[in-house]
């Protein structure tokens, strides 16, 4: 007599039937799709970038290896300098604001205001509207002759000449900077008005009851409850400013007298117009590091506040 296999027996299951048995498996599986779109259009297009700035590759040649003259090269480089300082700052003081006035704004519109639902869809039209057309209207903004800034303070009789708000190498990198952070807060204030929606009213009353006046109970109660969200959110914010490029390359592209390239629109600039694929990839390689400070700076952030929160 023969013996019929059961198909139940673990022996007999397929793959695929272990898998979806499996809830680590299973995780995978459907994390599988994602993680081939990440290899093709994120691992690869890094390393190719990585790789051509060992290169002296130009459009239209294929370039042979060099090593680290490219990263030579731009050690010596002013330009490349300059870049650095405006992405830093540009950065730094992009991203503080637009905390600041992104934390106010959640505070104001957590409140119980009238039409605060209406408030808080319209406040995010500006992160929603596409950032070449946001440029756009900055740019006629901050017209040299047709300003609406200026034309307002004229009328008020505070300056007797139209500011020339591009045209100056300070005055570029403030406009610039106010445009980002007009862009930039909606997504803050939103994403911080979340995380108060999830803390309990109950402790701010107890806190009331205690004695504890409004700033105690935002300092002792709120911002340590919120902290966790603060981190992930600053980091997404400073990531997108630290790479921005739209909103440079329509208002200035990098002038004027590169007072605003960041690394990013002086790694294109240098890559596509210029023609030194070799060079711009070896800038936009230079990113990396301040990438990873910001992300290992929240990560391990958002590790300390749990360890404080285990030994509260």
């Amino acid at each position: 007599m023969t013996t019929v296999p059961d198909p139940q027996k673990p022996g007999r299951r397929s793959l695929f039937q272990r898998l979806g048995e499996s809830r680590n498996g299973l995780g995978l599986l459907f994390m599988l799709p994602t993680a081939v779109f990440l290899l093709c259009f994120l691992t690869y297009p890094l390393g190719l970038g990585v790789w051509l700035g060992f290169t002296d590759t130009k459009i239209g040649r294929p370039g042979v290896f060099i090593g680290l003259e490219n990263y030579e090269w731009l050690w010596h480089d002013s330009v490349f300098w300059l870049a650095v300082f405006n992405t830093l700052f540009y950065t730094i003081i992009a991203s503080i604001l637009k905390f600041g006035l992104g934390l106010w704004l959640a505070l104001l519109l957590n409140r119980n205001l009238p039409f605060k639902n209406f408030f808080r869809a319209v406040i995010l039209l500006p992160w929603v509207v596409p950032t070449v057309l946001s440029a756009m209207a900055f740019w006629w903004i901050f017209d040299s002759q047709f300003s609406i800034i200026s034309w307002v303070l004229q009328k008020w009789g505070v300056i007797s000449q139209p500011i020339n708000f591009l045209g100056d190498p300070w005055n570029a990198r403030l406009s610039v900077m106010a445009a980002n952070v007009w862009r930039g807060i909606p997504f803050v204030a939103i994403s911080l008005l979340a995380g108060l929606q999830t803390i309990p009213q109950s402790l701010n009353e107890a806190a009331a009851i205690d004695g504890a006046t409004r700033w105690q109970m935002f300092t002792k109660v709120t911002l340590p409850l919120l902290t966790p969200i603060i981190a992930v959110v600053m980091t997404f914010s400073v990531l997108f400013t630290f790479t921005d490029f739209q909103l440079i390359y329509v208002l200035t592209r990098g002038g004027p007298v590169n007072a605003t390239h960041l690394m990013a629109t002086l790694s294109f600039q240098r890559a596509i117009p210029g023609g030194q694929l070799g060079e711009g990839a070896a800038i936009a390689v230079a990113m990396i590091p301040f990438l990873l400070a910001a992300i290992l700076f929240s990560f391990f952030g958002l590790q300390r506040r749990k360890w404080q929160q285990q030994n509260d």
